[in-house]
């Protein structure tokens, strides 16, 4: 296997570099707080460095005419780098302003030879950094137009022609690099904002589910309790033996209750304990034995092959059978329902039947506990249909699960 490892050749020299990155990273502290500096400061010192640099000509070399050098060639000097304490402000003006004292310098012969006017290549930086791209190159043709016809040398024509135009690429990739990070930012903002609203949406949804499984979990116990102690007093007086189990069964759905309430509120807490299983298709046979006492005889059928189903789909399930049970205690006067689920290839059908009285309500304008069946269903991309038998009387609750994306992996 060949090694991973690089060249002696290059790892000496990334050895040799090593302490230039190391004094360029001692230098990112001066670096920040440079740039947490106001832009007008860093601009002035910029203009007092350009005016250093500018002078320095002045400064290191002797006049060959003998005597001072011309006084003029120091107002030019001046008149070329002080603008630039407002080059982000007025970018084109300064631009401008400096290239028409840069003009002028050749007006007298007795002033310093300036090779390289630093203040124009500033000025041309700032101007590709910050204004529009026509107006950046119309200034720029301007300026090496200019420069050809002024300087009287080809070579430093062509010198200047090349440090101007590369000046003004260089600000034409920062401004591109600015642009794409503001791009970026903005990218990033958006993301962030539409994460909130989805968590703010999953959230409303969870807490739209847990006020389900509350409205099921009551409704459907004190319902069974209701029935069983407005029936208790006629049992203890014809039969005091079935009256032990009805108030047993009444103590037995108030404890079911408390647990399963328990159980989801322990959802809201952020830091929940160990939790009860969550309702389970398995949970269904024990359903007939929490409405004993009620004078209801329910029973429980699967035809077609059962397949294992995602939790939230187990869970959905044992609650529009509990919900549908619920309602055919309240309201229903029936004696005998059924709950049967059929597997069929694509989709599960979970059907809830009574022999009561029945009922001409559709399942939109029924109570709360229909609606609450509708919203489970639709939330699985199913549908549920309630009303009056067609083969007889009582009534039908019919849910449709697809089973595409119900079915457990």
């Amino acid at each position: 296997m060949p090694s991973t490892q690089p060249p002696a050749r290059v790892r000496d020299r990334l050895e040799s570099l090593a302490p230039l990155r190391d004094r360029l990273e001692s230098l990112a502290p001066l670096r920040d707080r440079l740039r947490s500096l106001p832009p007008p400061w860093l601009d002035a010192a910029l203009a007092a460095l350009v005016l250093v640099v500018q002078l320095w000509p002045f400064l290191s070399r002797d006049n060959p005419h003998g005597g001072p050098w011309h006084w003029w060639g120091y107002v030019v000097v001046v008149a070329s780098a002080v603008p630039l304490v407002w080059r982000r402000r007025a970018p084109v003006a300064v631009l401008l302003a400096v290239l028409a004292a840069v003009s002028l310098y050749d007006v007298v012969d007795e002033v310093a030879a300036q090779p390289i006017w630093y203040g124009g290549l500033v000025a041309t930086y700032t101007v590709a950094a910050c204004s529009a791209r026509l107006t950046g190159v119309v200034l720029l043709a301007v300026t090496v137009i200019g420069g050809l016809l002024l300087v009287g040398s080809s070579e430093t024509a062509l010198r200047g022609v090349v440090l101007f135009v590369t000046a003004y690429a260089i600000g034409r990739a920062s401004a591109a690099s600015r642009a794409h990070a503001a791009a970026l930012e903005e990218r990033a903002a958006r993301l962030e904002h539409e994460r909130r609203v989805e968590a703010e949406r999953a959230a409303e949804r969870e807490r739209a589910r847990i006020a389900r499984d509350m409205h099921d979990i009551l409704a459907h116990a004190v319902s069974l309790m209701v029935v069983q102690a407005e029936a208790g007093p006629v049992v203890v007086r014809s039969d005091p033996a079935r009256a032990e189990a009805v108030f047993d069964a009444i103590a037995a759905a108030g404890r079911d209750a408390m647990v399963q309430l328990r159980r989801t509120l322990d959802a809201l807490k952020e830091e929940a304990g160990p939790r009860a299983p969550r309702p389970t298709l398995g949970d269904l046979a024990a359903l007939p034995g929490q409405v004993t006492g009620t004078g209801l005889d329910v029973a429980v059928s699967v035809s077609g092959e059962p397949r294992p189903l995602l939790p939230d789909v187990e869970v959905a399930v044992y609650r529009v059978a509990q919900e549908a049970l619920t309602n055919v205690i309240k309201h229903a006067g029936a004696t005998r329902a059924e709950i049967r689920l059929v597997w069929q290839d694509d989709t599960l059908m979970i059907s809830i039947t009574d022999d009561g009285r029945g009922s001409g309500a559709s399942l939109p304008a029924g109570g709360n506990g229909l609606i609450g069946i509708r919203e489970r269903a639709a939330a699985l991309g199913g549908t549920a249909t309630a009303g009056s038998r067609t083969d007889g009387p009582g009534f039908r609750v019919l849910v449709r699960l697809p089973l595409a994306e119900a079915v457990r992996a």
